[in-house]
Formats: structure tokens, sequence, C-alpha cells
């Protein structure tokens, strides 16, 4: 399983722990990229080719360019407005298009994924495949959407079927399915085969990607040094990055336990990036300095950025756990776990329906969820550690000892504030 070479005792993991508990991080490499100013959101080249677009306008090209740059200013402030202006661009395309149609579905499909609306883009994608153009693209994309859905098996075909190791894109897919097997090692192997690649081709876009996502998964792997150091790569090349930034504040807080240089670390970023899900964890880190008011402030601002109708369903596995155990809205979480579970039947979902039940005192539910749904089908610690909930509710004292001794190498991953709670399981 995920974390067993990482945790085969806690008497392993501890003495591991104390060997790499060394601080990483330095102020004197990130400090310039904190004062970045505001974040550009148009430019001579965007403003150029959205002049030529008017209520009537066929201009193709244009609505395809001006749709990227929204994408891009989105990526750059969180904002969802840019996501929304993209996402007319798209659909404008999409109507006006007889060549080249194809990509354009595809598009708008990927548009639709950042918003979540996971079910919509696999409609276009599979119209994308119809048609026919780009039939590796499409693959790649409904790949992408399955794993999304949960649909495993059917995501695994895509993949398969679109083999090709000198492949960019396949490289960090069969990477992804590694991980959601289970296989960190593996995962981390294909994914520095992609960012080589990546290098290699001097794409910045591909080498900002690359070194995200592969910082990610060396802080999954205890790889904290390496992790820090590209995030660092990133911001090199990206100086306005906010999830390298993050996941620096991240690495900070878990890693190296100094909350006020998180905290600090994440009020710059905020400056310019208007996603809730940072909001969240200032909360976080504010509530494990026994600052609960700046926590809760935090966590109300949370709420009011995702009352626009069009984040608030984006943010509902964000949403799900505060109704469950801080304002304890029961009622409310249950409404929203359900949405969820229908829209996006992932393990998560299940588990945070299962946590759910668990909360309103309906144990025998949350554990045929537990057993049908989460067990044997993910890997996830955050998602574990809910299963591990439901099992100690019942009685399932071995089961939890199980999880309980698998999750004691997710302490990084999951955070100061979980680690005592999986003492405590």
């Amino acid at each position: 399983m995920k974390y067993i070479l990482l945790s085969i005792s806690f008497l392993l993991f501890i003495s591991c722990n104390t060997e790499t508990a060394k601080k990483v991080t330095n102020t004197s490499d990130y400090d310039e990229f904190l004062t970045v100013s505001n974040v550009d959101t148009s430019s001579k080249y965007f403003e150029i080719w959205n002049k030529k677009i008017k209520s009537d306008s066929s201009q193709l090209l244009s609505f395809g360019v001006v749709a990227g740059e929204y994408s891009r200013y989105f990526k750059n402030t969180g904002d969802i407005k840019f996501l929304k202006k993209a996402e007319k661009s798209l659909r404008k395309a999409v109507d006006v298009a007889n060549i080249g149609k194809a990509g354009y579905l595809r598009a708008l499909a990927r548009n639709y994924i950042s918003q979540h609306r996971f079910r919509e883009a696999l409609v276009l994608a599979d119209s994308a495949r119809y048609i026919g153009s780009g039939v590796e693209e499409s693959q790649a994309l409904l790949f992408d959407i399955h794993m999304e859905l949960g649909n495993y098996e059917v995501a695994k075909k895509h993949l398969d079927s679109t083999e090709n190791l000198s492949s960019f894109g396949y490289l960090i897919r069969v990477a992804k399915w590694n991980d959601y097997k289970g296989d960190l090692d593996t995962t981390i192997r294909f994914m520095e085969k992609a960012m080589a690649k990546a290098e290699d081709s001097k794409n910045k876009g591909l080498r900002i990607w690359s070194y995200t996502n592969i910082a990610d998964y060396y802080g999954h792997a205890g790889r904290i040094k390496d992790s820090y150091n590209h995030y660092i790569k990133t911001l090199q090349l990206d100086p306005t990055n906010a999830y390298a930034k993050k996941g620096i504040a991240w690495i900070v807080f878990s890693h190296e336990k100094e909350p006020q240089e998180a905290l600090r670390i994440l009020d710059a970023v905020t400056k310019n990036n208007k996603s809730p899900d940072y909001l969240l964890l200032q909360s976080e880190i504010a509530e494990y300095m026994g600052r609960d008011m700046e926590s809760i402030e935090y966590m109300e601002n949370y709420f009011k950025e995702i009352k626009t109708p069009s984040l608030s369903h984006m943010y509902t596995a964000y949403t799900i756990p505060l109704y469950l155990d801080v304002t304890e809205q029961y009622n409310k979480a249950l409404f929203l776990a359900k949405q969820e579970v229908l829209n996006r039947p992932t393990p998560e979902a299940y588990s945070l329906l299962a946590n759910t039940y668990l909360k309103m005192g309906e144990n025998e539910i949350a554990l045929s969820i537990i057993d049908e749904h989460i067990i044997d089908k993910t890997f996830e610690p955050a998602i574990l550690f809910r299963a591990a909930e439901v099992y100690r509710a019942v009685g399932y004292t071995e089961k939890v000892n199980e999880l309980k001794e698998e999750l004691s190498g997710a302490f990084y991953e999951l955070g100061p504030i979980m680690e005592s709670k999986i003492v405590s399981l």
C-alpha cells in the first residue's frame, strides 16, 4: 500500500522523522518572490485579439487566443470570473468552428474540468472523439475525466490506448495512474522522466507544471528537500506562481513547525490570489497556533468567497468537513455529500458521505459505505483516516490499528493538527 514502505511501524517512522526533521527552507530563497507586484490580467497581445471579437463575430482564432489568455489569468489569480470568460469564448468557438472543432471541444472540456463540471466535460470529450480529429488527445482527455469521476478501469483503457513512453502526456498520466494504485516509487520515476522531457523541450509551461507536480510527489515520499527545491525552481521561472508558494508554506508549517512564517508566506499569496482554499489553510495554521478567533475569521472569509454559485460546487469537498467538525450542520453536510457522490462518485466523495452518516449516528450506514467504496480502492491518507474513524466507532479495533500504522507515514502530508488525531485513534 501507498505508505507501507514509509511506515512499517510507528517506531520506524519516528526514527525516520527524527532524521529528516531538519530545516530545509531559507527565507533568502523565496523572499524576493513574496514581494511580486500585482499579477497582470491584460496585455497588448490580449487586447489586440480581444478587439477582433464582436457580438456577431466569427473570428475563430480570436476566440481561441482570448480563451487561452483568460485561462492563464485564472491560474495566476484564482479569480473564477476569468474561468467563466474563458468558457464563454470557447463556447463561441465551438459554435462557429467547422475545421478544428474537436480541438475546441477538448479545450472547453478542460475548462469544465477546472470548474468541476465533470459530467458535462465527459459529453464534450466523447463528442470530440466522435469527430475523429486528434484521437490521442481525446483519449488522454477521457482518461483525465474518468479518473476524476472515479471510473478507474475505464480510465485505464484510455491510458493503455495512448501508450507511448516518449510522450510527455503519456508519462504524466501513467504517473497519475500509479499514484492512484499506491505505487509512489513508480509514480516518481515516471514523473522524473516527464520532467526530463519538459526540460529538454525548453517549454516553460511544461517545466513549471512538471516542477510543481513532482514537488508534490516528493513531499508525499518524505523527500522534503527535493520537494522544496522544485518549488523554488518553479518560482525562478514564474515568480507569481501561487501554488509553489503554498507548497513552501506547507513545508514551513508541516515539516518545520514554523506556523508564523507559513502565515507570512500565505498572506503574501492571498494579496494577488483569490482561491478560497488558501483561506482554509490560513485558518488551519491559526488554529494550530491557538489563535481561535483568527482561525474563525479566515473560515468566515472562506464562506463569503464560496457564496458565488459557480464557486460553491467546486469547493464542496472542503465545505463538508467544516459543516461536520466546526459548525455541526449535519443536514447541510448530508445534502452536499450526496450531491458530491452524484457529481463525482470517487472514494473521497464516499468518505465524506460516510463521515456525515457517522456524525449523525448512523454508524452501520457509514460502515457499509466504507467497506463498499473505500477499503482497497484508495490509498489517500485523508480518506483512510475517515475510514479509521468509522471503524473506531463500530469497535473494529484491529482494522483501526492497521490504518493507524499506515497513516503514521503520512504525518507530513496531513499536517500537525491531523498528526495528533491519528495518534489518538
